[in-house]
């Protein structure tokens, strides 16, 4: 499945989808089978994607299949007021744990990001990429990735929290509670989640370019050179050298070379 076909499908199964199944499945199905539906098939589509569609298990989709269990068991939280407030916002401080607290403690999950964006693909490049994550300069933008990636979440699970507590106010199990969830799930799923994709996509680019700056310049002669392998080969090559006055990437080149990388991440390129 391809990269943009997936996004869409992310979009409409588990933003656009439950929105529906509130609004108008409600009467139809049931206040409460409508509520579970709404939660549970979002989560049903991690599922599949993870255990049958891509069947890829590394950290983004071991956490992303974490978090759909843990979505899916609180549904069955029948709880309203604070309580729901503090329920629909918990996978917000699941990622500020993942992500702000590996990078306090200096692991930074932004590591495993990093490795399966650029999948090394044989045991040399597998050497290299390792010998790249380890410069402390490397190490440090993969932390401030990571801190950006948690602070974001811990602001946008606050204002969830907020958005819910003012705006869901009716008792659980009632058509009026499944009307107030759908209008606060259409409004979260846009206001929150574009500073979300921003924030990712700044914290990727920030460790993409510490990465990048590290690399030789590319041989104007060799139409390969600039391709992240070529460029990684040739810096192992250097180190195995004396030095020879050759230059690193220019800033400007390093950030857009770390840019493409990240809209690669995100199926936009």
């Amino acid at each position: 499945m391809s990269k943009p076909l997936k996004l869409t499908l992310d979009i409409l199964i588990g933003a656009v989808a439950p929105v529906l199944i509130l609004k108008y499945g409600t009467a139809p199905l049931g206040t409460l089978p409508a509520y579970l539906a709404a939660a549970l098939v979002p989560v049903a589509w991690v599922l599949l994607d993870l255990l049958v569609i891509s069947r890829r298990f590394n950290f983004i989709t071991s956490y992303g299949g974490a978090s759909a269990v843990m979505r899916g068991a609180l549904a069955f939280w029948y709880v309203d007021g604070a309580l729901f407030a503090f329920k629909d916002s918990a996978s917000y401080l699941l990622a500020f744990i993942v992500f702000g607290l590996s990078a306090m403690i200096g692991i930074p999950v932004t590591r495993s990001i990093a490795l399966q964006g650029l999948d090394p693909d044989t045991p040399s490049r597998a050497d290299q990429m390792q010998r790249l994550l380890n410069e402390a300069s490397v190490l440090r933008a993969m932390k401030q990735a990571a801190l950006i990636i948690g602070v974001t979440n811990l602001g946008a699970g606050a204002a969830n929290y907020l958005i819910n507590l003012r705006m869901v106010t009716a008792p659980f199990s009632t058509p009026q509670f499944n009307d107030q969830v759908a209008n606060v799930n259409a409004i979260t799923r846009i206001v929150l989640v574009l500073p979300d994709m921003i924030a990712l996509f700044f914290a990727f680019s920030l460790m993409y370019k510490a990465m990048y700056a590290l690399l030789p310049a590319s041989s104007e002669t060799d139409p390969d050179a600039g391709e992240f392998w070529a460029l990684l080969e040739r810096r192992e090559a250097a180190l195995r050298l004396p030095p020879d006055g050759q230059g690193s990437l220019a800033d400007a080149s390093a950030q857009s070379m770390a840019r493409q990388q990240a809209r690669e991440d995100f199926g936009l390129s």
